[in-house]
Formats: structure tokens, sequence, C-alpha cells
């Protein structure tokens, strides 16, 4: 086509220059001249500018049929069979891996999703328009001088340019919105000629890449954010005349230039793994199959619900999200807000309305954002104070303010330290505790901790400079925001109440639990509440309670002091000190769990009875309240019967009780434990550290929807993170494991929401769990409930099959998320996206949500 065009220009130049017309044009202009010019400028023979005038004319002609050839020429560029190392650059703008992994996909180009397929040819029509954008700007320059009719020419190339670029970025924002269509007219129409020419360039590529083609190709990539910026050019154009179209080709350009530089970083380092191979990639598969020998709590907790059958039935990139219209406006809690059902209790003695009550339908709407929210600060400043229009709460500061929780300061929150019995801090109490009874060793022998109770966490935020990671909760109640101030501030904290149901952790896992004056009836219905406290504590461990019946005299603490010392020698703790701090007039009793069952059966009665065998104290999902005691263990090869190693050697070495089980994965259970860490610690530093596009400085809050040994959190140790380990109901129980890691985590049914306020959480983590929860949940709820959990401009990474990749991709579009990186292989995915600030300006009404008057 090129030569043809070429033939074409040429035959039409002579035919030019040896016209007759053109001689007669020529003279006539002459004679004209020869009238109008004075006589210094006429020549003797009248020949000289007869010539001269039409060379001139020749030149123009020609000049004007080369620029015709030349757009002809250009113009027919997309349609060629272009060299298939640049097309593969180009295409790398969608593709996060390097040269290698490229190679990988071109055998196997069935694994790649569809929609990242036509976003790859949708990506050279652009690059490809602003490329030319740029040659037409060069052209123009060095064809100025020559004619102004050539300039003009140019520039109505250029317009025309520009407008085939706009109209390519309202494809993509179609395209953006159906999918499925946009994948089905690539395969009948425009991307025919490029799918041949990816063909060509797998077949080239195949045939073999030389060292020299490797260089070119990084040449090429090289040229690439001269493309860009063209493209970025237009982008901003068309974004002024369309905020909408704006938002998406925001989104592409940051996807892209995100994409480029893993891109760049995997050709510097051809061993990195984004989604592992070999032997840890057949790892990555096994987590899509769980061994038998494992129980789940669905299995071991009696009252599990019942599971929600997904309701998604329409394209889900079209999906019309709303705003939720509810009471609790931004910190809508769905299941700790429903008021439907609070209203029909037939009792709140036992604090049944602070309890879970979720809706029958899982929330499918989004929570507003606070009026004047910003970014939230980082940690460590973030423990001394934050945004105050991020929680715009003032009642705590009012009533706790003289106590130093928290103080309104300009726009800000700040948090002093105090508490209610450490009105000078929370350093000095905490120091007060560990000279009271040196053998508690912050940080070494006591690790994790339970905190009930917490108010704004500040105990559990300064513990964090001693190694101890406190797992702090509270209700949510009058004490306004409590919880979500200390998880604003960057501090571990959930929402829970010691109520009538077991709280959601397994038997014997915390090293020491922690109560100032929580406010907690320990004493009452047969010590009901302080039995629940001995079911998750380590034999071992300690019990401190800080509370006025300890050094007050008033009748009623007076009262409560002997209620709690006959219960607590019934159940065999050993009181072992009293001690008053004298700066803040306060004072603790420490007390002991047994580490044998000689107490037990020694007892003069059996009060508190023990718990029958057939009850499972590690059932905790829904399981109500009893008032046993089960016993301890004390086979050497059971949990519980043995400290765990000291912090942080716990952290690595697989738990002595594991030697007589078998692995998640199938293998020996020490071999699975390794095998686990080893492959997280390769993906964290390898892939997520550097490969995601995730400014980890800003990160601070992180939840693993489906931590299995807790390998994801402990690749994180060296960060200044902490990790929230979620062990799904319906999946293997091995949130013990974490536990003896040294780790904190919970039970969840993610059919439901979690027991956080919004916009808690920066970081979410997802290893194969949502094409679990499709076969039993509403995944647009389950995608709802992570925009609610996540602060605007958190990430969300997703590793799960590449159908599930597809649907989360597409759902997150539609929240107007950006995509940072998304990637597959073998079927296998990882997808990478960034939260934005946008809400929909629609409501929809939670009727079950809203207090009537």
């Amino acid at each position: 086509m090129q030569k043809q065009n070429f033939r074409l220009s040429n035959w039409w130049i002579l035919l030019l220059f040896f016209n007759p017309a053109t001689k007669d044009l020529c003279d006539k202009q002459h004679h004209t001249k020869e009238s109008m010019v004075m006589g210094k400028y006429s020549r003797v023979d009248g020949r000289k500018p007869s010539i001269y005038c039409c060379t001139i004319t020749v030149v123009v002609f020609v000049a004007l049929c080369l620029v015709g050839a030349w757009m002809l020429m250009s113009s027919s560029v997309p349609v060629q069979n272009s060299n298939p190392l640049s097309q593969g650059n180009v295409n790398g703008v969608k593709q996060v891996a390097g040269e290698n992994i490229s190679k990988q996909f071109e055998e196997s180009p069935g694994d790649l999703l569809e929609d990242a397929r036509k976003e790859d040819s949708n990506a050279v029509d652009s690059q490809s328009d602003s490329h030319s954008d740029v040659h037409d700007d060069q052209n123009v320059t060095e064809k100025e001088s020559e004619s102004t009719v050539e300039d003009n020419e140019n520039r109505d190339e250029k317009t025309e340019s520009k407008n085939v670029i706009e109209e390519n970025q309202d494809e993509k924002t179609v395209t953006e919105e159906e999918p499925k269509t946009r994948t089905e007219n690539n395969k009948d129409g425009k991307t025919e000629d490029r799918e041949s020419n990816s063909g060509d360039g797998e077949s080239t590529a195949e045939a073999g890449e030389t060292q020299a083609q490797g260089k070119e190709a990084n040449q090429s990539d090289q040229t690439e954010p001269e493309g860009s910026s063209g493209e970025n050019k237009s982008k901003s154009d068309d974004g002024e005349k369309n905020p909408d179209s704006g938002e998406n080709a925001n989104e592409n350009n940051q996807e892209g230039a995100t994409r480029n530089n893993v891109d760049s970083q995997e050709n510097d380092q051809t061993s990195i793994e984004i989604l592992p191979a070999g032997t840890q990639s057949e790892l990555l598969n096994e987590t899509n199959t769980q061994n038998v020998a494992w129980s789940t709590q669905v299995v071991e907790s009696q009252n599990e619900k019942i599971p929600q059958q997904s309701s998604i039935s329409k394209d889900q990139h079209g999906h019309g999200w709303k705003l939720c219209n509810v009471t609790a406006g931004p910190a809508y809690v769905p299941c700790l807000d429903n008021w439907y059902v609070i209203r029909r209790l037939p009792s709140t003695k036992h604090y049944e309305h602070r309890e879970r009550h979720c809706p029958q339908e899982a929330p499918t709407c989004l929570v507003p954002i606070p009026e004047g929210y910003r970014r939230s600060v980082k940690w460590p400043k973030s423990r001394e104070k934050i945004w105050f229009y991020n929680v715009p709460n003032t009642k705590l500061a009012e009533v706790k303010g003289h106590q130093n929780w928290v103080k309104v300061t300009g726009e800000y929150l700040t948090f002093p330290g105090g508490g209610t019995q450490f009105k000078h801090g929370a350093l000095h109490y905490i120091d007060f505790i560990q000279d009271s009874h040196p053998d508690i060793a912050w940080g070494k022998r006591s690790r994790v901790i339970l905190d009930v109770g917490c108010g704004v966490a500040s105990f559990g935020g300064y513990l964090l400079e001693k190694d101890v990671i406190a797992m702090s909760f509270a209700p949510k109640d009058e004490h306004e925001a409590q919880v979500q101030f200390a998880l604003e501030r960057g501090i571990p904290a959930m929402l829970a109440v010691m109520g009538t149901k077991r709280l959601p952790f397994p038997s014997s896992v915390f090293d020491l639990v922690h109560c100032a004056r929580c406010r907690v009836p320990w004493h009452i219905e047969d010590g009901k509440l302080l039995l629940e406290l001995n079911r998750v504590l380590r034999p071992g461990g300690y019990f401190i309670w800080s509370a006025t019946p300890v050094y007050r005299n008033r009748p009623e603490d007076v009262g409560i002091w002997k209620a709690m010392s006959k219960l607590t020698k019934s159940m065999c703790w050993d009181l072992v000190v009293i001690k008053r701090d004298t700066l803040n007039g306060v004072g603790a009793a420490i007390y002991r769990k047994p580490t044998s069952n000689d107490c037990y059966n020694n007892r003069p009665q059996n009060e508190p009875p023990l718990c029958k065998g057939s009850d499972d104290p590690n059932a905790a999902w829904n399981v109500l309240l009893e008032a046993c005691m089960h016993e301890v263990p004390v086979d050497v090869s059971v949990r519980g019967s043995r400290w765990p190693e000291q912090w942080p050697k716990r952290l690595e070495k697989p738990p002595y009780w594991l030697n007589s089980q078998v692995g998640v994965y199938g293998k020996a259970a020490p071999e699975d434990f390794a095998a686990d860490y080893k492959h997280w610690k390769n993906v964290v530093s390898r892939s997520y550290l550097n490969g995601t596009g995730i400014n980890w400085t800003s990160v601070r809050n992180i939840m693993d929807m489906r931590a299995v040994y807790g390998g994801f959190a402990a690749a994180l140790k060296d960060l200044k993170v902490w990790v929230m380990n979620i062990v799904p109901i319906d999946f293997a129980d091995t949130l013990p494991i974490i536990y003896e890691r040294g780790l904190v985590g919970m039970y969840h049914d993610w059919c439901e929401s979690f027991n956080t306020y919004p916009r808690t959480y920066d970081l979410l983590h997802a290893d194969h769990l949502f094409s679990s929860l499709k076969k039993r949940c509403n995944l647009v709820a389950v995608i709802a409930e992570v925009d609610r959990i996540l602060r605007p401009e958190g990430k969300l990474i997703v590793r799960d099959n590449v159908e599930i990749i597809g649907e989360i991709e597409s759902l997150a579009k539609s929240l107007k998320w950006e995509i940072r990186m998304i990637y597959s292989k073998d079927k296998e995915g990882l997808l990478c996206v960034h939260k934005t600030m946008w809400r929909p300006t629609e409501f929809e009404t939670i009727t079950s949500a809203i207090i009537q008057a």
C-alpha cells in the first residue's frame, strides 16, 4: 500500500512538470509580472523570470503532493503488519510483567483475560494516535518556512488526529461500562488486523528472540512516554468537556504508568514473582483446596448463619451504586445498626442490643464520606493526633477530656495518652504493671494480649513500643466512636461486647487479658463473662484487673471485691499481686490461670463446673456463653500444654503441636507452615513492595481477609504496619496458629458485614477468597463491604482465578476505582486497585437501619 501511494505521487509530479498547461500558466504569470514590476527588476531576455515563476509553482505543487502522499501513508500505518517487538512494547501498557513473562503469555494466550486483551488493543489505538500527533508537530516545524499552504494542511491534520484521540477516549469510556460488548466487537470488528499482527509477533517470538531484539524493545519502551504525553494532553482536554470521561482517562493514565513501571522493574529483575512460578506456583494453586483433616468454624460452631445465595444476575460493570440512607450516616455498621431487630429484642439486660444483628440481605449501598474528610495522618504521628473531620465527634472529648482520653485542638483531635486509670499517660501505667510483676515481661513472654473495654486504645497504642500487640475491643455505645478513634490512630481495635455469645477467638490464645475500668460485671451470673476470658486466656496467662473494687473501700466496691475473690478462687486463678499506683491513685490485681487440672480436681465443689467433653472450646462463631470451664491440656503434644517461644522466634518457628497434623495444603504441617512463610516472603519482597504501585509509607492498618497460617502478615514484620488476620468460618480453622506466631486475628463470615467502622483500613488482601464466597454470597454486597471498610485512597489486592479477577475488576471500575495492576498466568490472576473519593449522588433507604421516633 505504501509503495503504491509513493508511485502514484511520482506520476502526479511528472505530469505536473511536463503539462503544457503548466507552461501556459507560467507564461501568463510572467507577462502579468512584467507589467507590474519596476525596470531594475526586469531581465533583457524576459525568460529568466518565467523559469523562476514556473519553478516556484512546481515546488508548491510538489510539496502539496508530497504532503498528500505522506498523509495517505501515515493514515495506513495502523493497518500494516507492524514490527512485532514494537507492538508488544505498546501492549506492555496493559501488561504488568516484563519480557520474560510476556513470553509465557505468548505460549498460552488463552490464559489472558478477554478484557485485558481488548484493552491492549485499545492501548495500541491510543498510543498510535498520540505518536502521530507528535510526528505532526515535528513536520509542521520543518515545513513552516517552505509553504503557508502546507502549514495549514498540517494543522488540519493535527486537529483531525486530536479528534481521533478524543473518539478513542469516548470508546474507552463506553467500553469500561460494557466490557462484554467491547470484547465481542473486538473479535468481530476493528481488532482483527491487530490480532493477526499479534499472532505474527508470537510466531516471531517463538522462532527466537536475540539480545539485540531485547535492546530494541527496551529502546521502544523508553520512547513510550512521548506518546503517553500526547495521549495525556488529549485526555485532559477531553476531561474538561466531560468529567466522567476525564475520570476514566485519568484512571487509564495512572494504570498505564504503574504497569510500565512494573514492566521496567521486572526486566531488571528476571526472578521477580508476581504470581510465583514452579513449586511456589503449585503452592498458590493449592490454596484453592482444603484438607479434610482441618475443621472449620461452620463445623465447630452450632449456631452458624444460613448461607446467603448469590443474587448476581446482571453486568457488574453496569451496577447502579447508591448511597446508604441510614440514621448512622457515615458511621454505619450494618450488623450493629439493625434497629428493626434491636427494637424487637425481648431484653437488653445482657447487652443484646450491642451484639451483632445482621440484616437478612447484606446492603449493596455505599456509606457516605464525612464532609471535610482528609487523608489520614501517617503513623506514628497519628497516635497523637487525627483530623477532626475524619471522625467528627466531640462527645467523648467532653466526657473524658479531663482524663486525657481525647481533646479537640483546632482542626485535630489530640490524644495525650491518658485513660481512666492512667491520667498521667499510658507509658507510666505500662511500666507500673511490669514493675508489679516482672514475669509479665512485655514483648517477650507477653506478646499478644486482649484489652477489654479499651476506650480509645491508648494502652494498646503505647504497648506497641514494647513489641506487644493488643487486640483492643469495645462496643458501639454511648462512648461515641471510641473504637473508630483507635483505628483512625492506627491502633489495632474492633467492635465487640461481652454479652451473650462467645468472642470470635479460639481458646487459649491470649498471653494476657487486661481490664482497666472496663465496666464489665465479671462477678454476676456465676461468672459467665469471666469464664469467657478464661476460655481465651492461655494456661499460665495473666489477667490484670484495674478497677475501683481493687483499691477503694466503698460498700459497693467491697461487695464486688468479695464476689470476685470467691469466683477467681473457685476458678483456680492464683492472685499473684495487688499493687497500688501512687501517681495515678489507682491499683491493680494480677491473676494467673493454672497450667494443670490439679486444682480443678481438688475443689470441694464443682462450681463453676467443667464443660462437657463434647463442648468444643474453639467453637466461637455465634455460640452462646455457658458458665463452665474447659480442662487444661496436659498432653505435651497438644496446644496449650506449653508456652510459645519468645517473640520474635515464635513468628518463624512452627508451633510444637503441629508435628502430629497434616497441613492445609496436604503436606506435613511443619513443612506446610515453612513453605507458606517462604512463599509470602517472596511475594511481598519481590512483588507487593515494588510491583503494585503502593506507597507503603502511607499504609498502616491492613486486613488479610483470608489468612491461612498468617504468612502474609509475618512477611510484613519489618514494616510499620499491623495486620488483622481473618479466618473465614468456612475455611480451615488455622487461627490458633496465627496467635501462636504472635499475631492477631478473628473469625468472620464474609457474607455479613465486619465489626468495624467505615474507612478504617488502608489495605485489604484477599487470596482466593472471592471465588469461594461467590458460591454462597452476593458478591456485589461483599464488594460494598470492602468499600465500606477501606479508607479513601486505600488499596485492595486480590489473588484468584481469572474469572473472579475479571468480575472484581469490573465492579471496581463501576466504583470509579483505579486499576493499578492486573496480571494473569495459568488461569490465576492478580489485581491491585486503588479506592477513590468518588461517591454516587442517589440514595437508597435501608429501613432496618432507621431509628424511628
